[in-house]
This record gives C-alpha cells, sequence and structure tokens, in this order.
C-alpha cells in the first residue's frame, strides 16, 4: 500500500565530503520523496560541517526500507524511519 505516513531524519557528518554521495541516493529517490528539509549551523562566523535532514517519502514500505538502506550503507550518514502509519 502507498503511503506518505513515514518521517526519515538523516545526520549527515563531514558534510562537504559526504554531501555528493547522498545527493546521489536523494535523486535517485527523488519521485519518493515529498518534502525534503535541511538544517545545519549557518552564520557569519561559522558554517557547520555536519546537519539534519528530514525526509518526508511517500511509496510502497518495501521502497521506503530500501531507501533507509541505502542511505545507511553511504560514509558519515546515518538514517532512522519513524513509520506513522
Amino acid at each position: 500500500m502507498m503511503s506518505c505516513y513515514y518521517i526519515v531524519g538523516l545526520r549527515l557528518d563531514n558534510r562537504t565530503h559526504n554531501a555528493a554521495k547522498l545527493q546521489e541516493v536523494l535523486t535517485n529517490n527523488g519521485c519518493n520523496i515529498k518534502v525534503r528539509l535541511g538544517l545545519h549551523e549557518a552564520s557569519e562566523d561559522v558554517c557547520a560541517n555536519d546537519g539534519l535532514i528530514i525526509l518526508q517519502p511517500c511509496g510502497e514500505k518495501k521502497d521506503i526500507d530500501k531507501l533507509v538502506e541505502n542511505l545507511n550503507a553511504l560514509d558519515g550518514v546515518k538514517a532512522k524511519l519513524m513509520d506513522l502509519n
């Protein structure tokens, strides 16, 4: 059953080094990602090299599980799924 009642939280370490591979996974799953919100410390004095990303994916549970698995396979990425179905 297709659903959008999922939230995936990501922690990305070493953002400048790991962002390209993360972006590739997100792009490959772009049709299943309804919302993407990136959060990191940024000001005039600092731009953090780690951050959080919150995703709202839509699709079959098996596809969402595969997305989380692919994210966790990346260096510097920790992903957790919240299933609100």
